[in-house]
């Protein structure tokens, strides 16, 4: 029998996670960001996928899957290979590294990662345009100490930041104020500090 570790749990709020699922020899998994504890005896777990997702459908069909909370220690190649893009004709796993499965036989990433829960469905909601899967728990582990990736997390130190655009014209020495465009008015006064044409350098 498959052990449920309490403090598997303990990683499961608003976070961003694995999903994965097993068709017969097809793996497929995806990034979702709802799976949350719903009661404690029995345990059981809820997950929240779009429904156009390829994920969503094999689960539809098999009703096993494992949800995996990713730590702050993964990288943004991992949510470009499961979360950004389509699940439909993406092979997600080009080669099993860094990968093990649970012993219901669904894969779950190794490294980058919290803990990893087994679950069965035993009810789905339709919402729309996403279903919410509600499943027993029936394998939970805790893979390492580290803390459970949040959105908040994501955006301020994972994902890359868009670069800026870059700006042309001049910039007062003495204040700081940017006069975008070319040339600069010989008769120029700064807004800000009042100061002429002379006191401003060219933007490189």
């Amino acid at each position: 029998m498959a052990t449920i570790d309490p403090k598997a749990f303990f990683s499961m709020t608003y976070g961003l996670y694995l999903l994965s699922v097993r068709n017969g020899d097809k793996d497929n998994a995806c990034i979702i960001n709802t799976a949350m504890q719903v009661t404690d005896n029995p345990k059981r777990i809820s997950v929240t996928i779009n429904k156009q997702n390829l994920t969503a459908m094999m689960l539809a069909r098999t009703g096993h899957f494992a949800v995996t909370a990713l730590s702050e220690k993964t990288p943004f190649s991992f949510f470009e290979r499961f979360g950004l893009q389509s699940g439909m004709n993406a092979e997600k796993f080009p080669s099993l590294d860094g990968f093990a499965r649970t012993e219901g036989g669904l894969l779950y990433p190794t490294a980058s990662a919290s803990s990893v829960i087994e679950a069965k469905v035993f009810s789905e909601v339709d919402l729309g345009t996403h279903v919410c899967f509600f499943a027993d728990v029936t394998e939970a582990t805790v893979l390492s100490a580290e803390a459970p990736m949040s959105y908040a997390y994501y955006f301020a130190n994972v994902k890359p930041k868009p670069a800026a655009p870059k700006k042309t014209g001049y910039v007062c020495k003495i204040c700081g104020y940017v006069y975008e465009g070319e040339p600069l008015p010989e008769d120029f006064i700064c807004p800000l500090c009042k100061h002429g044409a002379s006191d401003f350098e060219k933007i490189n």
